[in-house]
């Protein structure tokens, strides 16, 4: 027998497919030892350090894989990417049309949300398979996952990724993957699908030519992020945006973008860097328009000095149930950067424009209300927020801020003469 004779493989189906399990694990493990090979990683301008050359994959499937068609080969460098750097067992529901989310709960079961709701996909993980694969996800974007730090977030391929350990998680570990859009929709799109749309696309695009600072509120899954991307991409391209996130999901069509990623410890709390600081850097970049992705602690307050100190279109999100429960949460997130409420009053009520407030119902996730701040009321100590526009059933009202709102637009023409040459006008009611 020849040193490198191996018997033929016995026929059948099923035999077959043994094979190919085993022979995709040799090739996985050939694959990792190249990607892992330092000499590849001499020059890492050349290639995000998360991507599988496809050279690579090709050769780890010839090597290793029994395929007998193209169409075998290029499904065995998927499977064979999304196992090493992509979301393995996940990758297949993420790819499938309409899908937001991808989740794994404490049995196992894997789950999408999109645009048909909440579905079970039949396909279940074992423990074992579904805390490795959090474990190399959070790794993978450079976070720790362990019984020391058992959560987390990270963005691997373009999605965010949460996972949460047992027994924190009962059952199992939990996993939360929300996806990015194939490509971030226009503004315009997204208003087709709103209930009265032309009226709120009309708003938006005022509050973002005359440049008012907005915060964009909404429960998780509402819509915020998506709607400030579509903000963000109408902004005149000779402005420069910066964006502040805690996981990177802000990707606006727009030809000059910096986004800034806060980072977490090391295994001994080392290299942390929070929001706050982040907000600080940002400033000294020379920013358009400062984006904070989600306020939702102390970097609130470093976020409302910069919108007053002249870097006007500013824009954020954050939780809450209504735009008129937003100044409660402002109030709860400076609280813990030690500022008191009539401090943070102040400082809102002079930084803030609107309030833009989302929901998602049956018809999907729209806008249900406008509201600009009171300035007024702030001199007292007290912020509030009053309607302008609200969505009362299949109803779209006019509220009393409607004034106060064309007013915040006509203060910021005066503010800025460029924007009368730029056309700004009051569409807002129209």
């Amino acid at each position: 027998m020849s040193r490198g004779w191996s018997p033929e493989p016995p026929s059948g189906a099923g035999r077959r497919l043994a094979g190919t399990s085993a022979g995709r694990q040799r090739a996985r493990r050939w694959l990792a030892g190249r990607l892992a090979d330092p000499a590849r990683h001499q020059d890492r301008s050349t290639r995000r350090p998360e991507t599988v050359p496809p050279e690579l994959a090709a050769e780890a499937v010839r090597r290793h894989l029994p395929v007998t068609t193209p169409q075998e080969a290029s499904a065995q460098m998927t499977a064979l990417t999304d196992d090493l750097t992509g979301l393995g067992p996940l990758a297949g529901p993420a790819r499938a049309s309409g899908v937001t989310d991808v989740l794994v709960d404490g049995s196992g079961t894997i789950w999408t949300d999109g645009l048909d709701g909440l579905r079970d996909t039949g396909r279940c993980l074992p423990a074992d398979d579904a805390r490795r694969l959090a474990v190399r996800l959070l790794a993978q974007g450079g976070r720790r996952l362990d019984e020391g730090q058992p959560f987390g977030d990270a963005q691997v391929t373009g999605a965010r990724v949460h996972a949460i350990l047992p027994p924190l998680a009962s059952g199992g570990t939990q996993i939360s993957v929300r996806l990015a859009a194939p490509e971030p929709p226009r503004l315009e799109d997204l208003a087709r699908r709103w209930p009265h749309g032309t009226r709120w696309l009309a708003a938006v695009r005022q509050l973002l030519h005359t440049r008012a600072n907005l915060l964009i509120s909404g429960a998780t899954g509402s819509g915020k992020t998506t709607l400030l991307s579509a903000v963000l991409s109408e902004v005149p391209g000779d402005e420069r945006i910066i964006t502040v996130e805690d996981t990177r999901e802000l990707r606006p069509r727009h030809g000059h973008v910096v986004s800034l990623q806060a980072r977490s410890g090391n295994s001994e709390g080392a290299g942390s860097v929070e929001l706050s600081e982040l907000v600080r850097q940002a400033l000294r970049m020379r920013p358009d328009r400062l984006v904070v992705g989600e306020c939702r602690g102390a970097e609130v307050a470093d976020f409302l000095a910069a919108m007053n100190t002249g870097h006007r279109g500013a824009a954020g999100t954050l939780h809450a149930n209504s735009a008129s429960d937003v100044p409660a949460r402002l109030q709860a997130m400076g609280a813990l950067a030690g500022l008191g409420s009539e401090a943070l009053a102040l400082q809102a009520s002079s930084a803030v424009g609107a309030v833009l407030h989302l929901e998602r119902t049956d018809a999907g996730r729209h806008p249900v209300e406008l509201a600009v701040v009171d300035r007024d009321a702030a001199r007292t100590g007290t912020l509030r927020v009053i309607p302008a526009l609200s969505l009362v059933g299949t109803a779209l009202t006019a509220g009393p801020g409607q004034g106060m709102l064309d007013g915040l637009s006509a203060a910021e023409v005066h503010r800025d003469p460029g924007l009368r040459r730029s056309g700004g006008r009051h569409a807002i009611g129209t």
